[in-house]
This record gives C-alpha cells, sequence and structure tokens, in this order.
C-alpha cells in the first residue's frame, strides 16, 4: 500500500510502510548509511504527517518484513493480542500519541495494552514523538520482574555491577566487584563479559560469582555474558547458572548472525528453569524470569539484515523477541555500536530514549547501558543528559563500571557514582530486597535516601583474600 502528504505544492511519496517508518524516522548515521533516511527534512515532516495518519490496525496486515520468511514476524503476530489491542483498535498513530499523552493512559491501561501492541507500533509512535513525550510515556510503564530480588518497581532504580577485566584475572574482577557493591551497586545483575568465551573459563567465573553471592547472602543474581550454548553446556556440566544471557535482534536474519534461533532461546529458558536458582518470595512464588538479553540500534545493519527498514524499527522488534521469554533484564547497549550507526551525543540521546520508550509499551522490563565509544561525537556530558533523562522516564536499572571505563570492551558506560547521584537526585532507591541487605551490611545508612555509611564494612575485609582461589 502506497502512502503520501503534501507539504506546500510538493507531494511526497511512499511506496509503502517499511518506506514511510524508514522516511520518518529521526535523522542518524546508520540510516543514512543503509540509504533509508528521508533526503531532506521537509521529506522527513511530511512522513511524519502521513505516519500519524495510518490506522494502527495497518500494522497487522502490513508486514515490514515478510511473514513467510522472517520467524521474528511470525511470533509478532501469531502472539498478537486482539483483545487487549481491542481499546486502541481504532486509533490512528496520532491518536495513539495523543491517548498515551492523556491520564487516561495509566500504568493499570498500559500493563494491560502491552500484548495488543506490535514492535512496529510502537516504534511508529516513537517516530512523532519529542524527547519529553518519550520521558512522559515511558514513565507511566511499570514493568517489574523478579528473580532474587524485584526489579522495576515505582521509585526504585537498580544497576548491573559489571567488574569486567581484560585477562579475567580473578583478583582484578572481585577488587570491581567488591567496589561496586560497597558503592550500592548490583541489584539488578553481577554481570561479567568474560575476556574468552571458552566453557571452563565460563563456569570458573560463575562459581566465583556464586561464591560471592552465596557467602554474603547477596539478594541478586549473577550473569557470565557468554553465548548462549556456552551457558547450555554450563548448565550440562553443573555449574551455577542464573541467568541466561544472549544478544538478541529484531530480525530471523539478525539472530541467525548471532548464532541462535526462537527454538535455541527457549531450549535454554527451560533449562535454565529447571535449576530453581530464583527465590521464593512472600506469597509463594518461586523467582522465574531466567533470562538476560541486550540489544542495539544497528546490529541488524552491521549483519546485512534489516531487510531494508529503519534500524529503530528493528530495534523494536527486537523487543517482541525479548518479550516472548520472559526475561528479568532487557538493555540497549545504546551508543556501543559506534558512530556509523549513531554519530553523535544527540543521535545516542535519542536512540537511548526511544528503545527504553518502545521496551516499556511493549512491556519488557528495560534498562539502559548509557555508552558511547571513543571515537563517537560524544561525551560525558551527553551521557549525563541521556541518563539523567532515563531515570525520570523510569529506566529500570543502569550499568555500574568502575570509574564509568570498561577496560575490557574499551568503551565509556556509567559509574557507581552515576548511580548513587541518580538515586539522590530523583529520589531513588535500590530493589528493596538489595536495600535491606545493603542497610543490614551497613553499607547504606538505614534511611530511604540511598545514602553510604562512608566506611568499608570489617566483614568484608578479606574478601580479595578469599577469592584468590580463583
Amino acid at each position: 500500500m502506497a502512502y503520501a502528504h503534501s507539504i506546500g505544492s510538493v507531494r511526497y511519496q511512499f511506496a509503502d510502510l517499511r518506506t514511510l517508518l524508514a522516511r520518518a524516522s529521526p535523522a542518524r548515521s546508520g540510516d543514512e548509511l543503509s540509504g533509508v533516511i528521508a533526503g531532506s527534512m521537509q521529506e522527513r515532516v511530511a512522513a511524519q504527517m502521513a505516519l500519524a495518519d495510518v490506522p494502527l490496525a495497518t500494522f497487522l496486515n502490513e508486514c515490514v518484513v515478510p511473514y513467510e520468511d522472517d520467524e521474528v514476524t511470525r511470533l509478532i503476530l501469531d502472539t498478537h493480542d486482539a483483545k487487549a489491542f481491542a481499546p486502541v483498535a481504532h486509533f490512528t498513530t496520532g491518536d495513539f500519541r495523543n491517548w498515551l499523552l492523556g491520564d487516561g493512559a495509566d500504568a493499570t491501561a498500559l500493563t494491560a495494552l502491552a500484548p495488543g501492541l506490535t514492535p512496529e507500533m510502537v516504534a511508529a509512535v516513537s517516530k512523532i514523538c519529542r524527547l519529553q513525550d518519550l520521558v512522559l510515556i515511558a514513565r507511566k510503564c511499570g514493568v517489574a520482574t523478579r528473580f532474587r530480588g524485584t526489579i522495576g518497581l515505582p521509585g526504585r532504580l537498580s544497576t548491573r555491577l559489571q567488574p569486567n577485566h581484560p585477562t579475567d584475572d580473578a583478583l582484578g574482577i572481585a577488587a570491581g566487584l567488591l567496589d561496586g557493591l560497597l558503592h550500592g551497586s548490583g541489584d539488578a545483575v553481577i554481570g561479567i563479559n568474560p575476556a574468552t568465551d571458552q566453557v571452563a573459563q565460563v563456569i570458573r567465573l560463575l562459581h566465583m560469582l556464586d561464591d560471592v553471592i552465596s557467602g554474603y547472602g547477596i539478594p541478586t543474581q549473577s550473569c557470565v555474558l557468554t553465548h548462549v550454548t556456552n551457558t547450555l553446556r554450563a548448565i550440562e556440566r553443573g555449574a551455577p547458572v542464573d541467568l541466561v544471557f544472549q544478544s538478541i535482534g529484531g530480525t530471523e536474519g539478525t539472530n541467525r548472525s548471532f548464532g541462535i534461533d526462537l527454538a535455541m532461546l527457549a531450549e535454554a529458558r527451560e533449562a535454565a528453569l529447571s535449576l530453581q536458582r530464583g527465590s521464593v518470595f512472600e506469597d509463594g512464588q518461586r523467582g522465574e524470569h531466567v533470562m538476560y538479553f541486550e540489544t542495539g540500534q544497528g546490529s541488524a545493519l552491521s549483519a546485512g539484515t534489516h531487510r531494508g527498514c529503519d534500524q529503530q524499527t528493528i530495534e523494536a522488534r527486537a523487543y517482541a523477541v525479548a518479550r516472548a521469554f520472559k526475561p528479568l533484564l532487557v538493555n540497549t547497549v545504546v551508543g556501543f555500536i559506534g558512530p556509523e550507526y549513531l554519530y553523535n551525543g544527540k543521535q545516542i540521546l535519542r536512540a537511548g530514549l526511544e528503545d527504553h520508550f518502545c521496551g516499556k509499551l511493549l512491556g519488557v522490563p528495560m534498562g539502559c547501558d548509557v555508552c558511547y565509544t571513543n571515537h563517537a561525537e560524544a561525551d560525558s556530558d551527553d551521557m549525563d543528559a541521556l541518563l539523567t533523562m532515563l531515570c525520570t522516564a523510569g529506566c529500570n536499572f543502569i550499568m555500574g563500571v568502575p570509574g564509568a571505563d570498561d577496560i575490557m570492551l574499551n568503551y565509556q558506560s556509567t559509574s557507581f557514582h552515576d548511580a548513587l547521584v541518580m538515586r539522590q537526585t530523583l529520589g531513588l532507591r535500590p530493589a528493596p530486597e538489595f536495600e535491606s541487605w545493603l542497610q543490614r551490611m551497613e553499607i547504606f545508612e538505614n534511611t530511604t535516601k540511598s545514602r553510604l555509611l562512608q566506611k568499608v564494612p570489617a566483614r568484608f575485609a578479606n574478601t580479595l583474600k578469599q577469592l584468590e582461589r580463583f
């Protein structure tokens, strides 16, 4: 189906929905690289106005990636909840934006609506939103998950403690881990990107993290961010696996480039669930959110599997993959892929808010790695702006990296101190179970203000020495 809109005497034509979405997308270097970007500001505005008039039901009838040869498209359409969609089924994209900004779109309504939305719908509405719209709407969306703690409750900000080391040195990892815990980081997950993907090394790191978590009774979970097949092998060998990690994308081809498909993710989830390592909560339910996914705008283009779509629409489709496997955590590593995809701080800022917005509307527990590579036209001031807006928008979790400088992956992220600043500035607190632990361990004051006690508790004095054996 063709779409068109006139500006003055000029009429702009868009051959199909895929083209319309791409031309309506705010400018970014990746879309320019792939040749799908609008040719001018005027064409972009025309596309956005035409997109605002598209009925939401159209997205159920016109696929941007063909149903017949893409299992992600089949997942999106085959699991669509028509009953949940019914309250907004008569809206256009523009009507939907207006409704989302209104008082009727509260947390209860948005939670009920999420199964009825497709990624293309939420990508479309994000393209006609201002930054403040993306913040306000996402803030209304609550997506809470549980394993050993509860992540994503209102008024809470969690962190992934990321103590990476370029040689996987146990003492180097332990130093970063201890530093993070003593600054109140780690309630979302203690997650290590291993320097090598050898299964034996993965198992060693898993045992090390499990020793710390169980030894101190920390209500958190561990993850070694290795390929899902390595995690499956580790489970087979009896390793203490809490969460299964995998990078995912928004097309079947992108996921194949990662060496995965939907069946493999389902197998991994069942394997992790079989270990029953999650806590049993007061309501008698065991924490069973066992998946951790990472995404990023541009991964499909990098793999040559974007199917002529803009990178933000494909990114939103990745969240439909995540949603299907009930993850504990999903985060967009927003500036990690590089300036070929998001050129500068302005583009990274917009992309991070879009990703968080789209994930939350789809019912996904979204966090964000607020980050950039050293060859991007961005700096820490840009990241401070994105970090503050995301935390205002209710982002579930951010990264906690020693000094904000990941010495293994060689990129700039957020520090333990950044999380403290956000918690104290915006009145946010860690996950409730982790907060209680911080207070019992005399790391935080026994208040609701996330304040450090400014001392190292004696019980942590021998932690580094104890971990030398790993």
